[in-house]
């Protein structure tokens, strides 16, 4: 006779197993590109070219979004809504900003003439970061619908699942520009 109770199996919200599955699928398809850079780098007749200084910053603002997210999250689950309120318009804020300060790099590289249609190396910069800024345009508009959700008159659920859902794609697709960009700085 088995004595010990068993215990009740946790299942994985839907909405979460299918942001993993997707997630999953986003990390084949960067590293498929960048497996494919990198291959054809190999081939020769390749340009090399150093990214703006705006890259960087950037990249700070996309890492500052995250802890942003991150301590936003932790205050709705300690129903600290003000300062919720708070860093998830600080994140969105931030995430429009990659958004702008990207643009501004790529407008700065075709001054460069540095173009989508010139040397595969050239290419392959514009069409994986267009890639990823596709991304975070996405993640960029749900954090806009959280942000819209924080401030409606009363929450009556504290219900993180969405918000951890939100966290969860927010942070990948931080981690995924922070792989790119130091992909792109050791392959200049």
């Amino acid at each position: 006779m088995n004595t010990a109770m068993e215990q009740p199996r946790k299942k994985m919200h839907p909405h979460k197993f299918n942001l993993y599955i997707a997630i999953g699928s986003i990390v084949m398809m960067f590293a498929g590109l960048t497996s494919a850079y990198i291959v054809r780098e190999a081939q020769g007749h390749w340009v090399y070219y150093q990214l703006p200084q705006i890259f960087y910053w950037s990249t700070a603002a996309i890492i500052a979004s995250s802890i942003t997210m991150h301590l936003g999250l932790k205050a709705f689950k300690s129903r600290q809504i003000p300062k919720y309120k708070a860093l998830i318009t600080t994140t969105l804020i931030l995430g429009t900003l990659f958004l702008v300060l990207q643009a501004y790099g790529f407008y700065i590289l075709y001054g460069y003439n540095i173009r989508v249609d010139g040397n595969p190396s050239e290419s392959f910069l514009f069409i994986i970061a267009g890639l990823h800024g596709i991304h975070i345009l996405g993640g960029v508009i749900a954090l806009l619908i959280v942000f819209l959700r924080a401030f409606r008159k009363n929450i009556k659920v504290y219900n993180a699942t969405g918000l951890e859902i939100m966290a969860t794609y927010w942070h990948f697709v931080d981690v995924l520009w922070i792989y790119l960009f130091v992909f792109f700085l050791a392959n200049q």
